[in-house]
């Protein structure tokens, strides 16, 4: 996993061990066992590593009035009961615009204000509630609605 992955060894110390993994891959996921040894004596402690995926198809950027489809898996083992999506903080609703498929959003026809933050949250059958965020970036024209541009002769113009 070098060199994604580092000990914090100025911690160590103080009896404190931590891993740190940057940046999280899918397949990170799993069953972590650490392992210090102090003066003939062991400690150990395990953690599960849970991970959360957010994509987009067509990758981002999207282009403005193209459809696109947010998609959000984990690996929690669990059966998926709900899935709910939230655009920079708001709950999105699921009708003819955004509709709702096993986790996944689709857009029919994404506007510029449809750039930012969306949320995914992902509620299982035991109860666990997971959600991850993505920045979704659209390239499209967001400028004045008059197309009409007047430069003075001998100036420049953009």
């Amino acid at each position: 996993m070098r060199p994604r992955v580092s000990v914090q060894d100025s911690a160590l110390r103080n009896g404190i061990f931590s891993l740190r993994i940057n940046p999280v891959r899918s397949e990170d996921a799993g069953l972590y066992e650490a392992r210090v040894t102090y003066n003939m004596e062991v400690q150990s402690c395990q953690v599960e590593l849970g991970v959360i995926t957010v994509t987009v198809s067509p990758p981002s950027p999207v282009i403005e009035n193209e459809p696109l489809l947010l998609s959000c898996n984990s690996s929690h083992r669990a059966r998926l009961v709900e899935t709910c999506w939230f655009h920079i903080g708001h709950l999105v609703p699921t009708p003819r615009t955004f509709c709702s498929l096993h986790g996944a959003l689709s857009i029919l026809q994404p506007a510029m204000s449809d750039a930012g933050f969306w949320r995914c949250q992902l509620r299982y059958s035991d109860d666990e509630i997971i959600s991850a965020t993505y920045d979704l970036q659209i390239l499209g024209f967001d400028g004045p609605t008059n197309l009409m541009v007047y430069a003075a002769a001998g100036s420049a113009a953009d």
